[in-house]
């Protein structure tokens, strides 16, 4: 699962930001802007996918989508729940063409805008100069 939400992460670098990125595992020590989107998968697992964001990759898609040079905390509040949305959607959609799994995804929720202290399975964070993003997984137990 966590592959084809990577894959969706590189994606949305590789054709919104249009920018080099670099992918390493774990989760990035920064300060960041924090939120999660829960899914069900087809083999009745759940889990809860998070996006944390260092504020200047957050920034970056704020300019590109809002074109807004200097964001203020609640604009990039909502650039991080509508970036979650849409590299889960796309993750979603990657996992359906290739029948990996396919998931249903919930509404994105902010969590903090601070350092990543949750707990996860796995993550990756991926790195565009000196910005970065990590995307990390974690299942849910009833």
């Amino acid at each position: 699962m966590l592959t084809t939400i990577k894959k969706a992460t590189e994606n949305f670098c590789i054709h919104q930001i249009r920018e080099l990125h670099q992918t390493i595992e774990g989760i990035s020590k920064k300060r960041t802007l924090i939120a999660y989107i829960d899914i069900d998968a087809q083999d009745g697992t759940s889990h809860r996918v998070y996006i944390a964001s260092d504020e200047a990759f957050m920034q970056r898609v704020s300019y590109l989508f809002l074109e807004e040079e200097k964001s203020d905390e609640d604009t990039l509040i909502d650039m991080t729940l509508e970036t979650a949305n849409l590299i889960i959607g796309s993750a979603k959609v990657i996992a359906e063409e290739i029948a990996e799994n396919p998931y249903t995804i919930g509404t994105p929720h902010f969590v903090k805008l601070g350092i990543f202290d949750l707990k996860y399975d796995s993550a990756h964070t991926i790195i565009i100069n000196e910005d970065e993003i990590t995307i990390a997984i974690k299942e849910l137990h009833d």
